[in-house]
């Protein structure tokens, strides 16, 4: 299964996704919302801290499930994507920085200035790839 282009009519806007990763023992699955873009080979993309617990948890099971569902004021819509998953060590830098263009209205704020620069650092982030193995869609997408 993979991304259709109505698909990227919705992925491809600055929307927040909602990533369920593995939960750890005794712990029910928990969305976390995540900024993120598609790749040219039909995958998503994000990014995180290295020592987030998702990403020790996608580590250690590699696969998650991620949902982008329309804005309220727009007809329904969502796409739902189940996903094996890799985590890189590169690229990642330079996906905050694309990310943090498309979401964030005023980069140039102090506090943004600093996060941005904890970004910047290869070994405190990491990029993390959903490369889909299924994929639904609501109705109006």
């Amino acid at each position: 299964m993979t991304i259709t282009a109505a698909d990227r009519e919705l992925l491809d806007r600055p929307l927040v996704g909602l990533l369920t990763v593995p939960p750890g023992p005794e712990r029910l699955p928990a969305p976390r919302p995540v900024w993120f873009e598609t790749t040219p080979e039909g995958d998503l993309q994000l990014f995180s801290m290295a020592d987030a617990l998702k990403v020790r948890r996608l580590t250690a099971e590699p696969r998650a499930s991620f949902v982008v569902v329309a804005p309220v004021d727009e007809p329904e819509g969502w796409v739902s994507v189940e996903a094996d998953v890799t985590v890189h060590d590169d690229g990642a830098a330079e996906l905050a920085h694309r990310l943090v263009g498309r979401y964030w209205a005023d980069p140039d704020t102090e506090e943004h200035r600093e996060l941005l620069a904890t970004f910047a650092d290869p070994a405190n982030v990491r990029r993390i790839v959903l490369h889909p193995r299924r994929v639904t869609r609501g109705p109006a997408v």
